[in-house]
């Protein structure tokens, strides 16, 4: 095989190999003060949490090489200012920048192209750039494997000036997706990996190809005391059967996930095809800057992020965006409030669900959660204390905590959402969410009045009648064969269900076979890894459904 690496760490696709079909599966886990006090002990509680989820992630033929663990916090204002000023950098007061966390390559020259290109684009954005700062770490802390693909970590610093937050934020969006880009259209990308990590005037993630237990000692910022958060988002990653790499530990700039995405193709195809609809008067002539809003080449989790951050950044708020990507069970559910249908309809025309096992964890710096998938086939346990500390992890126990100071504890169930406001300093329960987004808009009207079923349309004027003397002619033709007729056609037929043969097939593939096959012999279907075994949604209709909307994809 090729030692030739993609920007993400991966070998070219090659004979058999083609790096699409990689996925993964990890440990997720927060801890937030409810009432937004910010503390170091905070993050010393994530990075418990994290330690306590080695077992969740995983590491190669070298055991002090992991397959990646990070954390996402808030922005410290007194630590960066103190540590700014070590460097002769002088920032503005608290939310009064932006923080960049940057992968860059070893090479010294080629980290000054790329450094040069970051600050020709911010100032071209008409932003003020501020400066650079070594994020300082610990080599010792990183095994031998994660040493040969060690990027150079740097921060660099914006200032915000006359923009409000909101655009500030959406000004750094814009920002980092410029750079991404023209990093890739560059000859750079070829020579060395470069990747941001995060760009926010809210958050910062510090994250690697490390074990738990290596996170906070390979980044001394971490075990600072001056360097505070009300959050701590953290992950364990689990590369299932792909390759670990520097940018794709979590977590991401919005979420951590543990589990799949199955419909993942169909989800960066869509996100693609929309591009040429899509206006914002909030982006304006920006918006083609963004593009392509999904990158290939990445893992799933990072596709989902893609599409989370973009949908929050267009407007949408960050509970919004969750229940458009992973909604909960609906088209089932004869129980389920009209008005809360008529939200999952509208959005089904928007935006199909990004499907498969999975438990999202989100945070954009104020409020933090997570959700469940549809049918729950991932595991996620809360505990509320006395104190106003919410843990939530992959499992119960990740830290440990006096019984009679436990006020609540639960686990997460299937499409559901656990969502703590830390401005407002309250849990928000499921109910009280969807309820706030649905009563947003008339979204049960607006199906009502546009949407057309099916059974609806009128009675064709003619029916094509079936051409019996060429029948056999037709079938031998198109390839059918006595055991298509017997074994497939018929069931369904008669008895109106899919047909089932054998745990396993023997049959060649379609394309090697020098026999006449029919066209659907051709498409398989695309499983994400052996721990998933498909499941029917006829059996599992209450949460799995087969609507499909035909017509213009709207303005996402």
């Amino acid at each position: 095989m090729s030692d030739q690496r993609s920007p993400y760490g991966l070998p070219p696709k090659q004979g058999l190999y083609d790096p699409r079909f990689e996925k993964d599966g990890c440990g997720i886990g927060f801890v937030v003060n409810i009432k937004g006090h910010r503390s170091h002990k905070i993050i010393e509680q994530s990075l418990d949490v994290l330690k306590n989820l080695y077992h969740r992630g995983a590491q190669g033929c070298d055991p002090c090489t992991g397959d990646g663990a990070g954390i996402l916090l808030q922005i410290s204002h007194e630590f960066f200012r103190r540590a700014c000023l070590d460097v002769g950098l002088q920032l503005p007061e608290s939310g009064g920048y932006g923080v960049g966390m940057v992968f860059l390559p070893q090479d010294e020259p080629l980290r000054r192209q790329c450094e040069g290109l970051f600050e020709s684009i911010i100032r071209e954005e008409g932003l003020r750039f501020l400066g650079w700062r070594d994020v300082p770490v610990k080599l010792e802390y990183v095994g031998a494997l994660a040493q040969q693909t060690l990027p150079h970590i740097r921060q660099f610093f914006i200032a915000r000036d006359i923009l409000n937050e909101a655009q500030f934020e959406r000004k750094l969006y814009v920002i980092r997706k410029r750079i991404a880009r023209a990093i890739r259209e560059s000859a750079l990308v070829e020579r060395g990996r470069v990747y941001m990590c995060s760009l926010s005037a809210n958050t910062i993630v510090y994250k690697g190809m490390l074990l738990p237990e290596q996170l906070g000692a390979f980044f001394p910022d971490l075990t600072d005391s001056s360097m505070v958060s009300a959050l701590g988002l953290v992950h364990s990653r689990f590369s299932t059967n792909t390759f670990p790499t520097w940018s794709l530990a979590h977590p991401y700039r919005y979420v951590v996930h543990n589990g799949e995405i199955n419909t993942l193709r169909g989800n960066v195809n869509w996100m693609r095809a929309r591009q040429g609809r899509l206006a914002s008067d909030l982006f304006g002539d920006d918006l083609e800057k963004l593009y392509p809003i999904v990158y290939e080449e990445q893992s799933d989790s990072a596709c989902l992020d893609n599409a989370v951050e973009f949908l929050v950044m267009a407007g949408r708020s960050l509970p919004h965006a969750m229940m458009m990507l992973i909604p909960e069970p609906w088209v089932g559910n004869p129980h389920m409030d009209l008005n809360r249908r008529g939200f999952y309809e509208y959005h089904a025309a928007l935006m199909e669900p990004w499907d498969g096992p999975a438990a999202v964890a989100f945070t954009d710096g104020k409020l933090i959660g997570a959700t469940l998938d549809r049918n729950g086939l991932r595991p996620c346990r809360y505990q509320v204390t006395t104190d106003d500390l919410v843990v939530l992890a992959s499992e119960a126990g990740v830290l440990p905590a006096d019984a009679k100071n436990i006020r609540e504890k639960g686990r997460l169930q299937p499409g559901r959402m656990f969502l703590v406001d830390t401005v407002q300093g309250r849990i928000i329960d499921d109910e009280e969410i969807k309820a706030e987004m649905v009563g947003r808009q008339p979204y049960r009207s607006w199906v009502t009045q546009y949407r057309v079923s099916l059974d609806e349309l009128p009675e064709p004027l003619s029916v094509p009648q079936p051409d019996h003397p060429t029948l056999r002619q037709r079938q031998q033709v198109f390839g059918y064969t006595i055991e298509e007729l017997k074994m497939i056609l018929s069931p369904m037929a008669i008895n109106g269900e899919e047909p089932v043969s054998s745990m396993g097939t023997d049959t060649p593939l379609a394309v090697l076979s020098n026999r006449p096959q029919l066209l659907p012999k051709y498409f398989k279907q695309l499983f994400a890894q052996v721990t998933n075994p498909p499941i029917d949604p006829i059996q599992e209709q209450l949460v799995m459904s087969l609507v499909t909307n035909i017509g213009p994809k709207p303005n996402l």
